[in-house]
């Protein structure tokens, strides 16, 4: 009997297939009293040792696959690995209790991600939980002689079906074979949703019962469009689904056909449609989607990639390479935007009740300027390579700005000085992100050369809402009201002194958001490489003079978040 299940459309396709239950193995033991601890000390090590061995290989094949930065929660879960406070809290339970390394694991990692799960105003704490029971799964299975299942293995089409994908599972997932995937439990800024994202493997998540209704080798149709999950599919069912598939398949064709053309809306006004960038390895992605510019340049994760603070050259060469890559198109690069949910092992940071509240980003940068003047001069030296624009993030005051527009000055000066050459055309703007700078966007106006509204953090302080609590998940709402009014406030500041205002969160790239920037005149849509064509073709069927009037319905005549997202779906029609 056909039944659908509804859930959240995490990555965009379409796919029909049986599904693979990926059933995780019986890691039941009983608890022992050992002799001789250092025995069992030399056991737990064997399996740390092959479970790190395992975490190596799997980096690797991700960071081929997906990128650099999908790869990284493997070096975190390395980490945790190597990190005394845990290994050496089992090896001392082993010891102090004289039980099994089994047990001694269970009581530690549980402990652990008891705490980590009790953070729920600390979304970086309780992503943490997530890690280590993922670490803890692989040494456990090692430990017994068990093996974790291995989606790389899978050798016939299927649709992956179960309760959560790990990273450790996505980053295995062949696209040869696995077409899709649906779960009980995630969202759409799910580690699982975003390396879906990279692979363009349609993705439903958070359907809550999907691993009790589907059976292994049922067959499934995955609708990562509208985010739904249809089992037992009759004929007809199977025939509508192609024909989705297929239309979707013929629209990406003709997305493509875009890839060297400029954004023009269907009334001839150009936008430009700007890429969200990690790491120089992303450059392919953003040339082979016609971005018209990187919007975002997270360059904190040359610092998370390093074992220690990046040095001037290091982050010379990276930016430079970046620059030149994208030929003279501008590239907007982020100041380290270290603290909240992105942590450097050497450098420690106080432990805080919230961390997204407390010191972090430019708040870091001003403090230790060591760290935020070598950034500036790597920064300004790769600035005669290509077209350079800085944005500091978390700006809250006008001092903040002043502040960090003082220092980099000052490191121009001193390059200018010993003959070095520096770009003298480079724009300093920032992030906002803070509600009390958006509020006032009016003044910072008159002192930035542009601003580039940071979503996730505007929407979840805003909404005092973390973003990554599923409990509050619900009040993440870029389409309310009151997010809309400080948007517009932002960009009719920026545009009565002159200034251009861009969006580089994840509001940029959604087909409901998009008509309502363009109404408001938002200038850059910076977004994931793989969402540009998607974004150029809804704006050459949409005319902004049409979209004003839209725009300012939503600002003034709604109420509520649904309401505005019916107000744009009516319009699309």
């Amino acid at each position: 009997m056909v039944q659908t299940i509804k859930g959240i459309a995490a990555s965009d396709g379409i796919a029909t297939a049986e599904a693979y239950l990926l059933v995780q193995p019986d890691l039941s033991f009983d608890k022992k009293s050992i002799s001789d601890a250092d025995a069992e000390i030399g056991r737990l090590k064997d399996a740390i040792a092959k479970s790190d061995e395992e975490l190596t290989k799997i980096r690797d094949i991700a960071k081929e696959s997906l990128g650099d930065d999908e790869a990284q929660v493997f070096d975190a879960h390395k980490m945790i690995l190597a990190d005394p406070e845990f290994t050496g809290a089992v090896e001392q339970q082993i010891k102090d209790q004289s039980v099994n390394a089994e047990q001694a694991l269970s009581d530690v990692s549980n402990n652990f991600i008891q705490i980590f799960e009790g953070m729920t105003d600390n979304a970086y704490m309780q992503e943490r939980a997530a890690d280590v029971r993922d670490v803890t799964k692989r040494v456990m299975a090692h430990l017994l002689g068990v093996e974790l299942p291995n989606p790389s293995l899978i050798d016939r089409e299927v649709i992956i079906v179960a309760h959560d994908l790990t990273p450790s599972d996505t980053a295995q997932l062949n696209k040869k074979y696995v077409k899709g995937f649906v779960t009980d439990v995630g969202g759409r800024t799910a580690h699982s949703a975003i390396m879906a994202r990279s692979l363009e493997l349609p993705a439903v998540v958070g359907t809550d019962s999907i691993t009790k209704d589907a059976k292994d080798g049922d067959k499934i149709i995955v609708d990562g469009l509208n985010g739904a999950a249809i089992l037992d599919p009759s004929d007809e069912d199977v025939k509508h689904y192609q024909k989705l598939a297929s239309d979707f398949a013929a629209e990406k064709a003709e997305w493509e056909k875009l890839k060297d053309e400029a954004t023009v809306t269907a009334d001839g006004k150009h936008f430009d449609v700007a890429a969200n960038i990690g790491t120089p390895d992303d450059l392919q992605g953003v040339i082979e989607n016609g971005a018209e510019g990187i919007g975002l340049y997270r360059t904190e994760f040359l610092y998370m990639q390093s074992d220690e603070l990046p040095t001037e050259d290091d982050q010379f060469e990276a930016y430079k390479k970046v620059l030149e890559g994208m030929k003279g198109k501008p590239v907007v690069v982020r100041t380290m935007d270290i603290g909240g949910d992105k942590h450097l092992p050497y450098l420690p940071l106080p432990e805080e009740m919230n961390p997204f509240l407390g010191y972090r980003a430019i708040r870091i940068s001003l403090d230790r300027q060591d760290i935020f003047r070598t950034q500036l001069r790597a920064l300004l030296r790769a600035s005669a390579f290509g077209n350079l624009r800085i944005m500091f993030p978390m700006i809250g005051t006008l001092n903040e700005f002043r502040d960090a527009k003082k220092v980099f000055e000052e490191e121009k000066a001193k390059l200018v000085a010993d003959g070095t050459k520096v770009s003298d055309d480079i724009q300093l703007g920032m992030m906002m992100e803070v509600p009390a700078a958006a509020v006032l966007a009016d003044q910072f106006a008159k002192e930035v050369d542009f601003f580039s509204i940071g979503t996730n953090d505007l929407i979840q302080y805003t909404m005092a809402a973390d973003r990554g609590n599923d409990r509050v998940s619900y009040l993440y709402q870029p389409y309310n009201p009151s997010i809309l009014r400080l948007v517009k406030h932002v960009i009719d500041s920026a545009h009565k002194e002159g200034k251009w205002a861009g969006m580089c969160g994840e509001a940029a790239g959604d087909n409901v958001m998009v008509p309502l920037l363009l109404g408001m005149g938002l200038d850059e849509y910076s977004m994931s490489a793989t969402s540009v064509l998607r974004v150029r073709s809804l704006m050459k069927k949409l005319s902004t003079a049409d979209l004003k009037d839209l725009a300012e319905r939503a600002v003034t005549e709604s109420i509520t978040n649904e309401d505005n997202k019916k107000l744009v779906e009516e319009y699309l029609k």
